[in-house]
């Protein structure tokens, strides 16, 4: 099928089942088969390269990011498949750190279009898009391709690949209608990924989430590489733009590196890309290779200032435990001598109560709530009422614009905006700083 424009692909492609914005779960039965069926038909490109498969509750999209370009600073092709966007959905498919072009997205939707037509499965957004990626990284000839999970690991449409190397960042309780409401039990979703063989990497030294990792990788014959012990996070400091950290793996130790993320959570991410990328390449990266890739690390949404005077902060945390992180890094690299406030909105399927607790304790004096423009969105009206029993100062707005802009009249130069809750959200507020308009089609299935 041939698209005349982006426009008429991108309304090809939001006619799908988008379980990403308007459901909490998956199909009852989950299965991989239908996306197994459409990759056959186009000659599963997915074989046509090794692959690093990255899983976890949070940091997932940083490691996902920095495995990417350490793989690239030693001069691979690289392709990078993640998710969510935050204001084109061409930012999820990348080669060399290039987002998809309109064009090549205008074709990739129109030969997925064609092997809907001859009878094959009728795939979900999710999964289309999880195909487009694979199929564009054989068309580009990568080397390797980065592919980060949409949710869990088991029955996530990227599941179909064999990745040599296999990451799992972290646990923590998030999408527990579709995985589970223990640790254990995401954890054990989560380590689907593994492969026999192969080599799991965990960034995490939560004695649950080892033992299940454990477990798995003593059935499979997989090597696990763990923090703490085969490789480790040694040194992880507060510096003007970001961390200084050093790190061991079981190849090489690396000294004060700076890296160039806010966050104190991002040093573990940062170990735990080095060490995967190691064990892809079965051997040290080098420091220079080290240095140079983290010291341009970049990472849109994720604890980014977007303004000044007053600072503006947004990082897309949407689960307690990324809200406890945030809060966290708060209080090092942005301990700024005026008022916390903070513009606030979150999607349904977490617990409100504890999303909006660590964000009262870290000192903000008064919170602007607003749902963010999804279907999913939790109401304005339902976030101060969770802030009122926290007993904090909130404002209830129609609005993220309106939100922000209350919440910087208010505002002196020396305060702090932090936006938080939603990447939904995030990618409103910073199309509206950065003068980026969102190319998302609104509403739809």
């Amino acid at each position: 099928m041939r698209f005349d424009s982006y426009d008429e692909a991108l309304n090809w492609l939001e006619g799908h089942v988008d379980f990403e914005r308007v459901a909490p779960n998956h199909q009852l039965t989950p299965t991989l088969q239908p996306i197994r069926d459409v990759l056959a038909a186009l000659a599963d490109p997915h074989h046509d390269y090794p692959s690093v498969h990255v899983t976890g509750t949070n940091g997932k999209g940083t490691t996902t990011t920095l495995v990417s370009a350490l793989l690239l600073a030693t001069g691979l092709r690289v392709g990078t498949f993640t998710s969510p966007d935050l204001h084109a959905v061409n930012e999820r498919i990348a080669v060399n750190g290039e987002p998809l072009g309109d064009d090549v997205f205008v074709s990739l939707m129109g030969r997925l279009a064609d092997v809907e037509s001859t009878g094959a499965p009728r795939l979900t957004r999710f999964e289309l898009l999880t195909v487009a990626g694979f199929l564009h990284f054989s068309d580009e000839g990568v080397d390797v391709a980065v592919v980060e999970v949409g949710m869990g690991g088991t029955w996530d449409s990227t599941n179909v690949i064999d990745a040599p190397v296999a990451v799992l960042t972290n646990v923590d309780l998030d999408h527990t209608l579709v995985l589970g409401t223990t640790v254990r039990e995401i954890a054990t979703d989560k380590v689907g990924i593994f492969r026999p063989g192969a080599v799991a990497v965990l960034g995490t030294e939560d004695a649950v989430v080892v033992e299940v990792a454990m477990d798995r990788c003593r059935t499979l014959g997989t090597r696990l590489l763990r923090r703490g012990v085969e490789f480790d996070l040694e040194s992880n400091d507060l510096a003007v733009g970001g961390r200084v950290i050093s790190v061991r793996t079981p190849d090489a130790h690396y000294e004060d590196i700076l890296l160039t993320l806010h966050g104190i959570h991002q040093g573990s991410n940062a170990a735990t890309a080095i060490a995967a990328t190691e064990a892809f390449l079965g051997r040290a990266l080098g420091e220079q290779v080290v240095r140079d890739a983290f010291g341009a690390a970049r990472m849109p949404g994720r604890l980014e200032v977007v303004a000044r005077h007053p600072m503006i902060v947004v990082d897309g945390a949407h689960n307690p435990a990324g809200v406890r992180a945030l809060a966290a890094s708060l209080d090092g690299a942005f301990d700024l001598a005026g008022v916390r406030r903070c513009v606030v909105g979150m999607l349904s399927g977490r617990d409100v109560d504890e999303m909006v607790a660590p964000l009262v304790t870290m000192g903000v004096r008064e919170f602007h709530c607003c749902a963010p423009t999804s279907p999913r969105a939790v109401s304005a009206s339902q976030v101060v009422a969770a802030l009122t029993r926290a007993g904090a100062l909130a404002y209830e707005h129609p609005s993220a614009s309106a939100a922000l802009a209350h919440a910087r009249e208010r505002s002196s130069d020396d305060d702090l905006i932090v936006v938080t809750g939603s990447l939904y959200l995030v990618g409103e507020v910073r199309g509206e700083l950065l003068g980026i308009a969102s190319r998302h089609v609104r509403g739809g299935c």
